[in-house]
């Protein structure tokens, strides 16, 4: 059984029937008294994150996760439906488990990751940026430039993006999954 010394940051482990994975740790040995480990951790399910600290050389229990690519194919009212694209399983997950469901369009590879033991799917990761089109944006103006403004612009996913002035409808551009924001163009209406 796995103790404090294999911590590492990702590390998945199961305390009081839930998993939990390390976001971050630090080893402290104090001038007086035992050394501990100083742990931040996310619960799996519901991302909420907490303070725990271990003593040195504790035992733990481990899970084995397992990450795997899917397909996103269609959102309908039985929630998210998914392939796996090596598979070609398909399984469909409530639409509220997903973090960022606003950036994801048809077609687009997420990976989720498994609780290997109980084939329970955990969580969804979407890659870290998506090309997404512009349907719906206020027209750019003569002499906008990329350091002047922003305005709201709605993507074809439905998500609301701030984007630089010159974006208009029809446009393609690259968005941060993790924050919401733009990042940059990556075709515009006339070469799409």
């Amino acid at each position: 059984m796995p103790d404090t010394s294999d911590f590492r940051n990702g590390l998945t482990l199961v305390r009081n029937g839930e998993l939990w994975t390390i976001v971050e740790f630090l080893h402290v040995k104090p001038g007086k008294g035992g050394a501990f480990v100083r742990s931040k951790l996310k619960q799996v399910r519901s991302g909420k994150i907490v303070d725990h600290t271990f003593r040195a050389g504790e035992k733990v229990q481990t899970a084995r996760i397992e990450r795997r690519p899917h397909q996103f194919l269609y959102q309908d009212d039985l929630g998210l439906h998914m392939m796996n694209t090596q598979t070609y399983e398909q399984f469909s997950l409530p639409a509220d488990r997903v973090e960022g469901r606003d950036f994801l369009i048809e077609g687009v590879t997420v990976d989720i990751l498994f609780h290997a033991e109980a084939e329970e799917p955990l969580n969804v990761e979407l890659p870290g940026k998506v090309d997404l089109a512009v349907v719906d944006t206020d027209p750019g103006l003569r002499g906008d430039t990329a350091t002047g403004g922003t305005k709201p612009a709605i993507m074809e996913s439905g998500a609301v993006v701030l984007v630089p002035l010159f974006i208009d409808e029809g446009d393609i551009i690259t968005v941060n999954t993790q924050t919401g924001e733009y990042v940059t163009r990556a075709a515009t209406a006339d070469k799409a």
